[in-house]
């Protein structure tokens, strides 16, 4: 087959947008529209991906860093034949040319190789098309009376008849790349808008003697382009429903698919839960057997076999072990790894910390900037004291060690093996292995104290006026 070259189309402002960011960088899936677009280009194995910007340029290509594309710049939107030619003297005329655009990101991999396909068995001009009930404002499909397609016409130029057509045009097409070259330089701008139309060079190939190929869209979700946030809340849905359903044939059990929020690529085990409201960003793996209760957030995120998160707990940028249980109401933060066994409860946070098996910290700490070694109990209240106002600094608790509840342990510092941290104790020094350590100040009874009554408004401020007088 002959080489391949991608041009994505990204050159348009999107004012229906009403937004600042450039069109093809509206969020989807938490990525760029553009984003998804390249990524489809690129599982095509293409030798080259030419994408053509305009409006807010300088924004579009630092955004998305991609240094596997080709930038082509359309100084003037001349329409979509023009924008393609600017990249056409970069293409040799022995390659394939593949014209993608770059808000329309659910085009599948899977319908391109068939458009590629049918255009390099024939060398064809071959179009991506699809049939609609109702095609109002689309371009038609003409096919003549051996239903070979003849030209696309606009709805605005379509007679009666031909608007009663219901297969239209996606703007996706495939061609040679040499005769590619030729019909875009004949098309013309004699029409309304005044500019280069990409759908012209089909009456230009039809007129030249070559047939034009048409590969059917396997639905219109795949096709939807996105022009304001209405279409883009709709292709959104497309995305979690498509997600959902991988998910599901991966062997996850849904709750209920129309309730989870997928932004990035999830894989998942055998016989994986996820309730309702879960929202998965980024890179997330899911062992088998794991369970995600309601209103999780897993983000960039590794989940070991048989773990199960519970209701409303946060899990950023963490790798966690095996049968591990979290949450309800936890916080793993970036650079959080557990172990397998691994126990952190309600209202626990735990940020770069690497805790080992079999440990846990139930209720209500923080464990920051720490080692944890494996078989340790920290208690209710807890809290590594890592930061001076300046500096981060570390806390090791050796294995096996047992810190009471609502113990300071005053970073640097390391709890030994086997020992023992007294409740309510502030540690400042390292304790000794097999030892119980107390940190607490003498209790004492006052016994000439009162409990405060109840005072006047003039009364309260005699007393704030003598406290603050100068």
């Amino acid at each position: 087959m002959p080489p391949l070259s991608v041009v994505i189309l990204a050159a348009g402002q999107g004012k229906r947008m009403n937004s600042d960011l450039p069109k093809v960088l509206q969020p989807l899936a938490g990525r760029p529209l553009l984003q998804h677009v390249i990524d489809t280009a690129h599982s095509l194995d293409p030798e080259s991906i030419y994408v053509v910007y305009g409006f807010g340029g300088g924004q579009v290509q630092a955004a998305l860093g991609d240094e596997t594309v080709d930038w082509v710049l359309q100084s003037e939107q001349l329409g979509t034949g023009h924008a393609v030619m600017q990249a056409m003297p970069l293409i040799p005329a022995d390659h394939t040319v593949l014209v993608l655009y770059g808000d329309v990101p659910m085009i599948e991999a899977a319908t391109l190789r068939q458009l590629l396909r049918t255009s390099q068995d024939g060398g064809l001009l071959a179009l991506l098309t699809l049939e609609i009930p109702d095609p109002t404002g689309y371009g038609r499909i003409i096919r003549n009376a051996q239903a070979q397609v003849s030209a696309i016409i606009e709805e605005r130029d379509a007679t009666p008849e031909q608007r009663k057509v219901t297969e239209i045009n996606t703007g996706v097409m495939a061609a040679p790349a040499g005769e590619f070259r030729n019909w875009l330089l004949d098309i013309g701008r004699s029409n309304d808008q005044q500019e280069y139309l990409l759908t012209d060079a089909v009456g230009i190939a039809v007129k030249a003697g070559k047939a034009v190929g048409a590969v059917a869209a396997s639905s219109a979700a795949e096709v939807l382009g996105v022009n304001d946030k209405v279409q883009l809340a709709q292709v959104e849905a497309n995305y979690r429903q498509t997600q959902a359903r991988a998910l599901m044939l991966a062997g996850a059990t849904l709750a209920d698919p129309a309730r989870i929020d997928i932004r990035g690529r999830v894989t998942v085990g055998r016989d994986v839960f996820i309730d309702v409201n879960a929202v998965l960003i980024g890179e997330v793996h899911l062992g088998s057997g794991v369970k995600i209760g309601p209103n999780c957030v897993i983000s960039n995120a590794q989940i070991g076999a048989a773990t199960e998160v519970h209701a409303n707990s946060i899990i950023d940028q963490a790798v966690v072990g095996e049968n591990c249980r979290i949450g309800p109401f936890a916080r793993l933060r970036p650079d959080a790894v557990l172990q397998a066994d691994v126990h952190i409860g309600n209202f626990v946070e735990v940020k770069n910390a690497q805790i080992g098996a079999n440990s846990k910290a139930n209720h209500l700490a923080y464990v920051g900037d720490a080692t944890v070694g494996s078989g340790v109990n920290i208690g209710a209240g807890c809290v590594t004291v890592n930061y001076d106002g300046a500096n981060k600094w570390p806390t090791v608790i050796d294995d096996g060690a047992f810190v009471g509840s609502g113990s300071m342990l005053v970073a640097p510092v390391r709890i030994g093996a086997g020992s023992n941290v007294g409740a309510g104790s502030t540690i400042t020094a390292g304790t000794a292995d097999g030892k119980l350590t107390l940190g607490r100040s003498r209790q004492v009874t006052i016994e000439s104290w009162q409990r405060p009554r109840k005072y006047s408004d003039a009364q309260k401020k005699e007393i704030i006026d003598k406290a603050i007088k100068k």
